[in-house]
């Protein structure tokens, strides 16, 4: 058997908050804390309509060398280490793979993806390619990839090196138990002790930002409206406590 460690997951109400906070969002405010891009540029939604909050679990590929790596060593299936990141999935996981943005390489299939969701995993993010799409399209599982391949994981030039160490996927550094936030504007990367901040600037921007809306669709002033000019904080919280007494009621 291969051993590999499991991750440190974040407090399920972290979790919970940022799922009604959208990858921009959540993107935008971290930009703004000094977190320049989170952003993963190259795997993008394969479902579109998707989103998930969840804490990653790594994957690394590396390139195949003749001396690290051989056809033969997957005679025995418990060594092929795509395999143990999924042993660690549990309900709301997110698989996080740097495959080296490599396009004829299929990390997982049909039968991995099914076990994934069965496991009640919350998606996959691959800088790289999966296959047997008809199969894994049916399984309905969120997912964000750079494309497709007919071809196994190890069939060309790279092989699993490595399962929950810090990677870089999509050119962000990911660690092990990092916030995975993902919807059809691509995937964001939240450190977990930048989490409770967030969540609280994104309420805040969330609240103007739907009062803006209001008054944009109006025919306001985009000057005025978006961002917030601070002429209109009034007509802002009172909108704000007429909003709120009608979501009490």
């Amino acid at each position: 058997m291969t051993h590999t460690p499991d991750i440190t997951r974040p407090p399920k109400d972290l979790i919970d908050a940022l799922k009604e906070i959208g990858a921009a969002t959540v993107a935008g405010t971290l930009g703004h804390m000094g977190f320049r891009n989170p952003h993963m540029v190259g795997p993008v939604p394969q479902n579109r309509g998707k989103s998930i909050v969840g804490p990653a679990l790594t994957l690394q590929f590396m390139p195949q060398r003749p001396d690290l790596f051989t056809e033969g060593e997957y005679a025995d299936p418990e060594t092929q280490l795509h395999r143990h990141v999924l042993y660690h999935a549990q309900e709301g996981d997110v698989v996080v793979v740097d495959a080296r943005g490599d396009m004829s390489s299929g990390v997982f299939g049909d039968m991995m993806s099914t076990y994934f969701k069965g496991r009640g995993g919350a998606g996959i993010v691959i800088d790289g390619c999966m296959r047997d799409r008809p199969n894994v399209e049916k399984l309905d599982l969120p997912l964000w990839l750079r494309g497709w391949t007919p071809n196994y994981h190890v069939q060309t030039s790279i092989y699993p090196n490595a399962v929950n160490v810090p990677i870089a996927c999509g050119g962000v550094t990911v660690i092990p138990g990092d916030i995975i936030v993902a919807d059809d504007d691509g995937v964001v990367v939240l450190p977990v002790a930048m989490a409770s901040k967030v969540i609280e600037e994104s309420r805040k921007h969330h609240d103007w930002e739907e009062f803006s809306r209001v008054k944009l669709m109006e025919g306001g002033s985009l000057q005025r409206y978006y961002p917030l000019h601070d002429d209109a904080r009034g007509e802002y919280d009172e909108w704000r406590k007429t909003s709120h007494l009608e979501n009490r009621s």
